[in-house]
């Protein structure tokens, strides 16, 4: 099997289809079969939205880069993941994107998030300059990390989405600190006068019985990434059956990581290779039509996605999962306590109910749009894990 060829002297890919095989296609959660589900998992591959360079964009910062070519690669890997998170929070794991079909206008929301300009909530600009707080220059290569924790600040300004976003450090996942990330309190009497916001209550798993309480708990959908290192200069393969695994729960968001010199967003798997979109193809920027649509069609890939060998993987990742609900949380749990006990998969992390003694104070992520903690994020922004060298063009 080989993967996608890049001929250098048009730097246009030619890409393969999927290999005929026997072995199931994960991606993101959901079963195929290459035999008779081909056209599924193509229609599923090019709904994921895609964010690859652009080039003549509004200047970062008003002066600084117009195209981000040849280093924002993971910069558009984190854009993709988090883009996921909206697409499941807005629209659902289920829908689908069709070429020349009109959209909904959530479906524009998400993708105006994310568009080439200052006010974008997760735009290149948003992302490039919130790094720079974080001793990131303009144009500075991140790691899976560092994007992670930018992402994470960029979302306390969403409150459309209003998403709890955690990022798990150490390796370790504290199921209590996720729980009070998420869960907000309303009072009774204020629910009770918003039927809307009742039935959102019942449906995020409380008790129909709720007068006699003084509180109800609402649960805000949580984005969960954790940024880890399977190895020191090429993956662990005790990890690979773990890793597999993550793109088998109906939570998974992928994964952002690469191979060295470049950065990708690995949304599945067949097999021993990992199913990836890349962000390494220079479109034009997009600017709204007259009539305030957005020309979609470059935010989609519209061939068999790129695939490769899971033992060439940079050992330096972040795993990405979302919960809508309390139950998706509580269920994800007691997937990965599952997965601790399968045979031969060693554990990529730990998940505990309490924050072990020796651990930092968990509430330093928990910005909001006005805090300023750049000193106490810089210690959390590993270095060392930022070793892939910028792809030069």
């Amino acid at each position: 099997l080989f993967p996608a060829t890049l001929t250098y002297d048009t730097l246009r890919f030619e890409y393969e289809d999927f290999p005929e095989t026997k072995e199931p296609v994960w991606i993101l959660g959901q079963k195929y079969s290459v035999f008779t589900e081909k056209e599924e998992i193509l229609s599923d591959v090019t709904s994921r939205l895609w964010f690859t360079y652009r080039k003549n964009f509004p200047a970062i910062g008003g002066t600084g880069p117009t195209s981000d070519t040849g280093w924002g690669c993971m910069l558009r890997c984190g854009q993709m993941i988090f883009a996921q998170a909206l697409v499941c929070r807005h629209l659902g794991r289920d829908w689908r994107w069709m070429k020349g079909k009109r959209q909904m206008d959530n479906y524009f929301n998400v993708l105006n998030a994310f568009i080439d300009k200052k006010d974008s909530y997760y735009s290149i600009h948003q992302i490039a300059q919130m790094g720079v707080g974080e001793g990131k220059s303009i144009g500075q290569w991140y790691g899976p990390n560092t994007v992670a924790q930018v992402l994470k600040k960029l979302a306390t300004f969403d409150t459309w989405s209003s998403l709890a976003v955690h990022i798990a450090m150490d390796n370790t996942v504290v199921m209590e600190e996720i729980r009070r990330l998420c869960q907000s309190h309303l009072l009774c009497a204020g629910a009770a006068a918003s039927p809307a916001l009742e039935s959102e209550v019942l449906s995020n798993g409380c008790p129909e019985d709720v007068a006699g309480r003084e509180r109800l708990v609402l649960w805000k959908p949580l984005v969960l990434l954790i940024p880890l290192r399977l190895g020191l200069t090429e993956i662990n393969e005790a990890y690979i059956e773990t890793l597999k695994h993550c793109f088998m729960m109906p939570q998974s968001l992928g994964v952002i990581g690469g191979k060295p010199n470049s950065a990708h967003y690995f949304i599945g798997y067949v097999g021993e290779e990992l199913i990836y979109l890349d962000p390494h193809t220079t479109q034009p920027a997009v600017e709204p039509t007259d009539s305030g649509c957005l020309p979609d069609e470059s935010f989609h890939c519209q061939h068999p996605p790129c695939r490769m060998s899971i033992a060439e993987l940079d050992p330096s990742i972040a795993v990405g999962f979302f919960c809508n609900t309390e139950a998706d949380f509580n269920d994800w749990c007691q997937q990965i306590k599952k997965l601790s006990m399968v045979r031969g998969a060693l554990p990529m992390f730990e998940l505990v109910e309490h924050q072990p003694s020796h651990f930092s104070n968990p509430d330093v992520l928990n910005l909001t749009p006005d805090s300023s903690d750049a000193d106490r994020l810089e210690r959390f922004f590993d270095s060392e894990d930022e070793d892939f060298e910028i792809l030069s063009l």
